[in-house]
């Protein structure tokens, strides 16, 4: 018996993906047919979250914490987010103001169906993370790429960002430490945009701020918030997965501006619910509890970073800027003469490294590869040899600056 063909919503196409895991499966289906791969495709830290974190989520369980939460969060929750946010940033938050989510992306989702609808403009960075533009077309909302250039480091320039805001400008996104570039933007440049911004009122701004504690060579992380100006209009993201090596716990935060916390609360509501209790009592742990943990693995992130950036400047056809944030490299392949794409799937098939085209966070990648330093320095050394190697037949061109 036969039956009507299904009609997806046309907006449906314009979903994009996170490239990440579908360069994870493969790597995994090469495995299983008994290659040797090594993975630097993926960015979650290759580190145990810290003992602390997983006794206070343990302990949640045993006190019978196995129910629903407030939609915002627990309070305590929420209160220790706030005190982080004094703590870490000396900026001072209304716990009424935080939404605790499962994971970065609600935050992210919810800001971008806000302000997204056809007719609207969305700004974002570009090589950027690709849930962005994908969740901007999906609203209709027409995605303004704000290009992020090898010769500034992957920073943006203010007078770039503010020069593309029209009237049809609805949100602002930034990402700072970035991925895929690790690319931090310096406190002089946000002050600029933050000044920038007083001329046009009704853009609304998104900071994501997921990777604001791993930064080097004495760079400071500037969290937006700090602009009182502006914080009738920031959203701020944040959470637990980078900093404390909590991925797989799915938990984030954001903060937002009195007038927009309501609208993002219902928008909890209709989706996910609520965060797990247990997790957010794991999540309060890692905020409040000691930090030494997380100082060991940035020093030890550090050291890949200049391991992974010394060893792909030494590869005939590549350099590399060095990061100042996050725990990504992003080298210019430029010189081997080969697409981005093409690069990424010969490196895993004939070299059995997982890394990411640059194309995958947008189409300024292109000429880029991602390689995430969340992994141990005997897997970066490795990764580094097979790529040599690989590469060591590939005809060069000259690369241009």
């Amino acid at each position: 018996m036969s039956s009507a063909a299904i009609s997806l919503a046309s907006r449906m196409s314009q979903l994009g993906t996170e490239s990440a895991f579908e360069v994870l499966a493969r790597a995994r289906a090469l495995e299983a047919q008994g290659k040797s791969i090594v993975n630097l495709g993926i960015g979650s830290p290759d580190f145990r979250t810290p003992a602390n974190i997983v006794e206070a989520g343990i302990q949640a369980l045993r006190d019978g914490m196995h129910f629903y939460t407030p939609a915002k969060g627990l309070p305590v929750v929420r209160e220790a987010v706030a005190q982080y946010m004094a703590q870490q940033w000396k900026v001072r938050v209304d716990p009424d103001h935080v939404l605790i989510v499962p994971g970065g992306k609600p935050t992210m989702a919810f800001a971008i169906e806000m302000f997204g609808e056809p007719g609207a403009e969305i700004l974002y960075p570009n090589p950027g993370f690709p849930i962005y533009e994908s969740l901007i077309r999906f609203t209709g909302a027409t995605p303004v790429p704000i290009h992020l250039r090898e010769e500034n480091g992957f920073s943006f320039s203010a007078e770039d960002v503010l020069s593309k805001i029209t009237p049809r400008t609805r949100l602002l996104i930034f990402n700072t430490p970035a991925n895929p570039t690790g690319g931090v933007v310096a406190k002089r440049e946000l002050d600029r945009l933050a000044a920038g911004l007083e001329a046009h009122p009704h853009v609304a701004v998104l900071a994501d701020e997921i990777y604001s504690r791993m930064t080097y060579d004495g760079e400071v992380h500037t969290c937006f918030l700090s602009y009182e100006h502006l914080r009738d209009r920031t959203i701020l993201l944040d959470g637990w997965s980078k900093t404390f090596s909590m991925t797989g716990w799915r938990l984030g935060f954001g903060v937002w501006p009195a007038k927009l916390v309501a609208h993002a609360e219902r928008l909890q509501i209709n989706t996910t619910s609520c965060a797990s209790a247990p997790v957010q009592m794991a999540g309060r742990e890692a905020l409040l509890g000691p930090q030494t943990e997380v100082q060991a693995m940035m020093r030890t992130f550090d050291e890949r970073r200049k391991l992974i950036v010394e060893g792909l400047n030494g590869i005939p056809g590549i350099r590399c800027v060095m990061p100042k944030g996050a725990f990504y490299a992003f080298p210019n392949i430029t010189g081997t003469g080969m697409a981005s794409k093409p690069l990424e799937v010969k490196l895993l098939n004939e070299a059995g490294v997982a890394i990411l085209s640059g194309t995958a966070f947008g189409q300024f990648g292109e000429g880029f590869l991602r390689f995430s330093y969340a992994s141990s320095t005997e897997n970066i050394r490795e990764a580094l040899r097979r790529v040599r190697e690989c590469l060591a037949g590939v005809p060069l061109k000259e690369s241009r600056g």
